[in-house]
């Protein structure tokens, strides 16, 4: 059973989110004691501060325990004031009206914060990806989640590069889990390449996913969101699969733009929430797939100074490069961390390699903080961001001018496929 809506030109308000998560928790949920709500972190737009409010409101007065947990991945860590931002509190409402609520950041990097709830077996998991892969792989989650009877995700769903889209059970694996996951699953995203995934709803990830999410023994609800332009245009609660699965349709409809050629040039502006190159590709991510053989595609990012303020020394070893680079090389890379070498794949995009040259179909430049020197040695192109004229770029004919990149996919519309139709409804 779902609880709640969407729609593509309605936005919900506030009322209506009490509403429909008092019902449906008072349905779904009524002798939860000991609650974790998992949310994502400020790469991610969406009202947190609004759910955080109401949940508070709904939970604490039935619960003994009501926690936060904030789905970082390997992303870097907030601090008490960032996570205080992100749930839109203040340090005195910290230390006195939400005294008892914890708000917490996941550890994948701290083998004593991780439990191993069991194994997917190398038969599942090459019947699962088709053959891609054929390999154990142990299903290792935040130990939180053992001291608590519900488990209630509560966050966005958009196109996403890995997965097809974000939400559901994604904030379980890789939001909370341990590295394994993390990394099996961003190099089958990048083995299937990411034009394959993006913007689809049944991919291989997710549906690995989906497997390691069974060995979770909690009881597990959803409240996957759907955000448009800075408004709730969905919300949807239930059981995980089934309230992403509702969003992931609506977000179809919503975040992506189909275009009938594709573009000689590209300029993706890149917003302050993306700190660095990791979160900041997702323009590249985005755009890709309607940029023309031998086009280039700009990211437009002076705020950026870092690839990665996890793992750029990785990145500064590999550079960027399509997965033939690393497939035909495996003995010289597999030992460096499988979601580093997804990135630098997501971000250099589809690319030949022979053994000696490698040939990427479209030209990446970058505008940002990062020097050329930086830049060129790792594969990718420089541009100055001081001059460039954003006025002179968004008037140009041929370019695909965004203003705010990272969370809109546009995609090639193919021939066959009637207007307005996503992949997400098919």
């Amino acid at each position: 059973m779902i609880f709640g809506y969407g729609s593509p030109d309605r936005q919900i308000a506030e009322g209506e989110v009490r509403a429909i998560l008092q019902e449906a928790l008072a349905f779904l949920a009524p002798d939860a004691e000991r609650v974790l709500v998992i949310i994502p972190d400020a790469t991610r737009t969406a009202p947190v501060p609004l759910f955080f409010r109401v949940l508070t409101e709904l939970l604490l007065p039935n619960t003994r325990r009501l926690d936060f947990l904030v789905a970082l991945g390997t992303h870097p860590l907030m601090s008490e004031a960032a996570r205080n931002r992100l749930v839109g509190i203040s340090t005195e409402e910290r230390t006195t009206r939400y005294r008892k609520v914890g708000l917490y950041n996941h550890r994948w990097d701290q083998k004593d914060q991780l439990i191993t709830l069991g194994t997917i077996t190398s038969e599942e998991v090459q019947a699962i990806t088709d053959g891609r892969m054929a390999m154990a792989v142990p299903v290792t989650i935040n130990r939180m989640v053992q001291e608590y009877d519900l488990l209630l995700i509560c966050g966005p769903t958009y196109p996403h590069e890995v997965a097809g889209f974000s939400g559901g059970n994604k904030y379980f694996f890789p939001g909370i889990s341990g590295p394994e996951m993390i990394h099996v699953t961003h190099w089958l995203g990048a083995l299937s390449s990411s034009r394959a995934i993006i913007g689809r709803r049944n991919t291989v990830v997710r549906a690995l996913i989906d497997r390691a999410t069974q060995h979770i023994p909690n009881r597990k609800l959803c409240a996957s969101l759907v955000v448009h332009q800075g408004k709730l245009r969905g919300l949807f609660v239930g059981a995980p699969q089934v309230a992403w699965a509702n969003a992931a349709s609506l977000s179809g409809q919503l975040h992506v733009t189909w275009v009938a050629q594709p573009y000689k040039r590209a300029l993706a502006c890149i917003p302050a929430m993306y700190e660095d190159l990791w979160t900041g590709a997702k323009g590249m991510y985005k755009l890709e797939a309607v940029i023309a053989d031998g086009g280039e595609l700009v990211l437009y990012a002076p705020h950026i100074e870092s690839l990665s303020y996890t793992h750029g020394a990785m990145l500064e070893q590999v550079g960027y490069h399509g997965s033939a680079y690393y497939v035909k090389q495996w003995n010289r890379f597999k030992h460096y961390p499988w979601a580093v070498l997804a990135h630098s794949v997501h971000v250099r995009g589809d690319a030949t390699f022979d053994g000696t040259t490698e040939r990427p179909r479209i030209r990446l430049s970058l505008a940002s903080r990062i020097p050329r020197q930086t830049c060129e040695r790792l594969g990718l192109r420089y541009r100055d961001p001081n001059r460039i004229d954003l006025n002179a770029w968004r008037m140009r004919q041929d370019t695909l001018f965004v203003s705010n990149a990272g969370e809109h996919l546009y995609r090639l519309q193919p021939a066959s496929t009637p207007p307005g139709t996503t992949d997400a409804q098919r």
